[in-house]
């Protein structure tokens, strides 16, 4: 069986720490934290739960204090988790299961990353990330932020996933003050400038935003995926500067960068259903429904656009047109994957309603 050392790195994190460690039980054969500056009981929580700790002075630097965890390690596999995250029983048993069975030829293996729910738990915002690697083969994370390790050599995928259960939100300006200190040091990588571009955006940097994005864009230099989501965010940008022909636009730059996404079919959609232009919504929706989901593209997923919202949007589309019929069997071809959604459960008792009140029936309380 692999052996796995857990590094993680942490900084005031008593009320998940616990809860991580525990979730990792039977799969890491060591733990190592490196505590970047804690003022609570972090480090003694992960003391108490057998972990080695180790002190790094943080230095605005993500991939620097990863990758101090990282040469803690001493087991044949690294494995890496935000205090935040947790695997989830099916997760960590099918983690444990891969151990036993690991080929030792192979380097890297990928994990899902859910990081966005529905009310039923379901993920509804998921994407690969490296998450365990052969320790003698020398990988380290690159980036001040949103740091990253790059694939190389045997790599596998495996649906087993790492679910991120963030409790609080923690200094929103971090992120971007480190790439604005990154950027006057000199040019970022194309990653990074997409990542910075989306900071600026969520900052309501707008007009900043914006540029990042249309330069990353022009530039070409990019990962394909990035470059598919960074045209989804320069339409978001563009939409909340008041200007949704231009966000429009955006989207469509989407398909000289590789084939269509079901999420960019979804956007553009819903961009003329918010218009009321139920014909052309209809034709991105099921434009939408043609696609395969892939999820081995590696980029950000959206798997309610893949099936369920293209279907429940269909939904109100044609009964605005009239053809109530219709829209009750795209109803329930969205319940197929979500039976338990709030809107189609409206919708069926909104059509049931309907047919009572044609046939007549129902009357009188």
């Amino acid at each position: 069986m692999a052996t796995v050392s857990l590094c993680m790195i942490v900084r005031d994190e008593e009320d998940v720490l616990g809860r991580c460690l525990d979730s990792v039980a039977g799969v890491a054969d060591e733990v190592v934290v490196v505590d970047t500056g804690s003022k609570d009981r972090t480090r003694q929580i992960a003391l108490e739960k057998g972990a080695r700790v180790y002190d790094f002075p943080w230095c605005d630097d993500f991939a620097a204090a990863r990758n101090f965890a990282l040469e803690k390690g001493r087991m044949e596999y690294l494995f890496w988790l935000d205090a935040d995250d947790v695997l989830l029983p099916a997760d960590r048993e099918a983690l444990i299961a891969l151990k036993g069975e690991l080929d030792r030829s192979v380097d890297m293996v990928m994990l899902r990353y859910n990081t966005a729910f529905d009310q039923a738990g379901r993920p509804t915002f998921s994407f690969y990330r490296e998450r365990l690697w052969r320790r003698d083969r020398g990988f380290r994370f690159e980036g001040a932020v949103h740091e990253a390790v790059t694939p190389r050599g045997r790599v596998i995928r495996r649906e087993i996933a790492v679910t991120h259960q963030k409790l609080h939100r923690r200094d929103p300006e971090r992120n971007l003050r480190i790439f604005e200190k990154e950027a006057a040091k000199g040019p970022l990588s194309p990653r990074q400038q997409f990542y910075f571009a989306r900071e600026l955006c969520y900052a309501g940097r707008l007009e900043e935003g914006e540029r990042v994005l249309t330069a990353f864009l022009e530039s070409g230099q990019g990962w394909v995926e990035n470059q598919v989501s960074a045209c989804r965010e320069l339409a978001r940008c563009l939409e909340r500067q008041g200007q949704p022909e231009r966000a429009l636009r955006a989207l469509f730059w989407s398909f000289a960068f590789d084939r269509p996404r079901a999420e960019v079919c979804c956007d553009i959609a819903g961009r003329f259903f918010d218009r009321g232009l139920w014909q052309r919504a209809m034709y991105w929706y099921r434009r939408a429904l043609e696609i395969p989901f892939d999820p081995a593209s590696g980029g950000f997923t959206e798997p309610d656009c893949y099936d369920f919202l293209p279907h429940i949007q269909l939904c109100v589309c044609y009964d605005h047109l009239g053809n109530w019929r219709r829209a009750e069997e795209e109803n329930e071809l969205a319940a197929r994957s979500k039976p338990d959604h709030p809107s189609v459960q409206q919708n069926r008792a909104y059509f049931r309603a309907r047919r009572q009140r044609e046939t007549g029936t129902g009357k009188g309380g």
